[in-house]
């Protein structure tokens, strides 16, 4: 479709393109994302390591919205910028806490323009787009870089304002490094400890703390690390949680709640963090209770089920596989009968009780599931598989007769 004649502003470098513009340029989004990943992460390794710690989600999404609010601007100048305008802002914020400046970070924006002109001559000519309406994208875009460069800015300036002294800066490029999964023999992990004269323990347990986590880091101790301006706000610390570490939680954090991870060996700091953030989602999605307070240890066995719920549905779908033949009301009350069965290894009476059924009801059943699955239920290996799904599927709420 010929894209319409336009008439350059200068006020707005958005407005000269065409808003039929966007139909074309948003399909391209998640290939030009990936690519943008490759390019950045080779020319700049440092982000490597920032895509697997514990700032990937926010950094991934920062992109997505760049490139996204671009299209959606060229779509309708008027369309809300706000989310975007703060991921960039935290891209600016976690330089900062990293102790770079940012000629990285504006040198990978550029970079990731420049692959986005490449994408764009590629659809000027599958689409046999002007020269002239390229050239005005071309001067779009990096006017736009240069608004995210000044965004970046300010979450850059806030760090630096409200941290002051290097040595916070120090300790939280320490905490990234730890959480990267950086070797504890590397030698910038012995300088930076040095440096901020922070003394390496071998255990440490993760805190995930909700948002907002304002007003917290005054009353911290010296030796807990923590990353309040992140995201997804966090502390380490070092050793066991013992009660005057639960303590010192509670007075530094009266109106934050939080997740506790397991201590570990120093070097696993990112999977008690993890874990602990885990369990703060499995609170949201209202499969455990919410507390001030939270324990991922006291859910292990939830986290683990749970820790993959594309693949346990897999599981559930092999393992229930005989029974799908049975009508869905059918089904669901032998599904039911079995999770019964296979949770307590109860008799017919104690199952029936259980399910609020007669002891018979509960014979034909068993006999019924005995047509069903033949030799599989005196498999060990089967009947841990059912019984792993099918707790699964009962913790995430799953209608049996789906």
């Amino acid at each position: 479709m010929p894209l319409p004649a336009h008439t350059k502003d200068v006020d707005d470098p958005l407005g000269p393109l065409p808003r039929e513009f966007a139909r074309i340029m948003r399909p391209e989004l998640p290939g030009l994302i990936k690519e943008i990943g490759v390019e950045v992460t080779r020319a700049f390794p440092e982000y490597a390591a920032l895509l697997s710690g514990p700032n990937e989600t926010a950094i991934r999404q920062g992109v997505e919205q760049s490139l996204k609010a671009f299209v959606d601007r060229v779509a309708d100048p008027d369309a809300s910028t706000a989310t975007r305008d703060e991921l960039l802002r935290t891209f600016g914020r976690v330089e900062a806490y990293e102790g770079r400046d940012l000629n990285t970070l504006q040198g990978a924006y550029r970079l990731g323009a420049r692959v986005a002109l490449r994408r764009a001559k590629d659809l000027g000519r599958r689409f046999d787009l002007s020269p002239g309406l390229l050239l005005t994208f071309a001067e779009a875009l990096f006017a736009y870089v240069g608004e995210l460069e000044e965004l970046s800015h300010e979450g850059y300036m806030e760090v630096q304002s409200r941290t002051g002294a290097a040595g916070e800066v120090l300790r939280r490029r320490l905490l990234h490094l730890l959480l990267a999964g950086t070797p504890l023999t590397h030698a910038t992990i012995n300088s930076l400890c040095e440096q901020s004269g922070w003394q390496l323990p071998a255990e440490v347990t993760m805190i995930a703390l909700r948002i907002p986590a304002e007003y917290v880091q005054a009353g911290l101790p010296t030796d807990v690390l923590a990353d309040l301006g992140a995201p997804q706000p966090h502390l380490l610390i070092p050793g066991p949680l013992t009660a005057e570490r639960r303590a010192m939680l509670a007075g530094a954090a009266p109106g934050s709640s939080y997740a506790i991870g397991l201590t570990v060996p120093t070097e696993q700091a990112a999977d008690s963090l993890r874990w602990a953030r885990q369990v703060l989602q499995l609170v949201d999605d209202g499969i455990v209770p919410d507390a001030q307070v939270i324990e991922a240890g006291d859910h292990l066995t939830t986290l683990w089920l749970l820790s993959d719920p594309a693949l346990v549905t897999q599981l559930a779908a092999r393992e229930l596989a005989p029974l799908d033949k049975a009508s869905g009301a059918r089904r669901a009350r032998l599904v039911e009968t079995l999770h019964a069965w296979l949770t307590t290894r109860g008799t017919a009476h104690e199952v029936g009780s259980m399910l609020n059924v007669h002891a018979q009801t509960v014979r034909y059943r068993l006999r019924n599931l005995d047509s069903h699955y033949g030799d599989w239920l005196e498999d060990p290996d089967h009947r841990f598989a059912l019984e792993a799904a099918l707790r699964a599927l009962h913790l995430q709420g799953k209608d049996y007769a789906e």
